[in-house]
């Protein structure tokens, strides 16, 4: 049985979507035990209305703070002490939990995270992991958040975690890695990016080179290795730029042929369902000395649910552990 603390606050749809996720979790998990951490008088209710009481292994932890978007990230969370965020991740410090889940701020999460937690041994920088849909399957960029500006060192061992993820939660057999870069040609980019093409060259993961953000979605590797900055402007682009190109093809279905419109319509949905980040569940802060999903700000039930689920797979991999030793060796 894992035990999983959720800042039930955090997110743009909190704590209702963050709620819903949790309850409908704890029915399709039976290992799972939640802690919602957050203000009790906004909580409480949403559980009773879903039929659910605390014995169901659904627990709401008091704080009375809220870490809210606008707010500096290490400001935030040393003014709140005794906010949802905090409260979460110093229940995994203090072993009542066995991860913890947010859909807050991001850059307080990893704050948070990274004070309250430290780091795994060995690991120099924390980064955020995400799974993006390819022609090959999936590919996991790392990093798109957490770390902006980052050295050398710093994305040979993100991609070095990341490897690790793939294979042991996606099941990828030697993993392809792949560099973002300007152009597929050796000595392009920064000095950041043509240093940590050494490393990994020199290294023993199975390195394919530079790649161009063009090339992610045909499967060209299996981990794409970033600096934060650039990975997380990446991200919310192919985000925006599937929403908006889904979106006119519909349209474009109901203007020129309206009577298939239902029918197109459904394999436009079936495309989308491809491309959310619901579907996939959260991304975890890999190099902390604790499990962290970050969900989608946006995120609903479901994704909630789904970002819920990925927790409990991690817990049970021990993948904390396989890091450290592969950072050593």
């Amino acid at each position: 049985m894992s035990c999983i603390a959720l800042d039930a606050m955090g997110g743009d749809h909190a704590p209702r979507e963050l709620v819903l996720g949790a309850v409908q979790a704890v029915r399709e998990l039976s290992d799972v035990e939640l802690l919602l951490v957050g203000q009790p008088d906004q909580i409480e209710p949403l559980i009773s209305e879903q039929g659910l009481k605390g014995e169901d292994r659904l627990r709401v932890v008091a704080a009375e703070q809220v870490v809210e978007m606008h707010e500096r990230p290490v400001e935030a969370i040393r003014r709140k002490p005794d906010s949802s965020m905090v409260r979460a991740v110093g229940m995994v410090a203090a072993g009542e939990a066995d991860a913890v889940l947010s859909a807050g701020h991001t850059g307080a999460m990893v704050a948070a995270c990274t004070l309250g937690l430290r780091r795994l041994e060995g690991v120099k920088r924390p980064g955020i992991a995400v799974n993006i849909p390819t022609d090959q399957g999936i590919c996991t960029a790392i990093d798109v958040g957490a770390n902006i500006q980052p050295r050398p060192l710093h994305l040979y061992q993100y991609a070095v975690m990341a490897s690790t993820y793939a294979e042991v939660m996606l099941g990828v057999s030697e993993p392809r890695v792949g560099l973002l870069n300007v152009g597929e040609e050796d000595g392009k980019g920064t000095d950041l990016v043509q240093e940590a093409y050494r490393l990994l060259a020199e290294g023993e993961l199975r390195f394919v080179g530079n790649v161009e953000a063009r090339d992610i979605h045909r499967g060209v590797c299996d981990v794409l290795v970033c600096d934060g900055f650039v990975g997380n402007v990446v991200l919310k682009l192919i985000e925006g730029v599937a929403e908006k190109l889904l979106r006119m093809v519909l349209e474009g279905i109901g203007r020129i042929c309206p009577q298939s419109g239902e029918v197109c319509a459904s394999v436009i949905r079936d495309v989308a369902d491809r491309v959310d980040y619901a579907q996939y569940g959260g991304a975890p802060l890999l190099g902390v000395d604790g499990i962290v999903i970050i969900a989608h700000g946006h995120s609903n039930a479901m994704a909630v649910a789904n970002a819920i689920r990925v927790a409990n797979e991690f817990s049970r991999y021990h993948l904390n552990e396989l890091f450290v030793e592969r950072l050593a060796g």
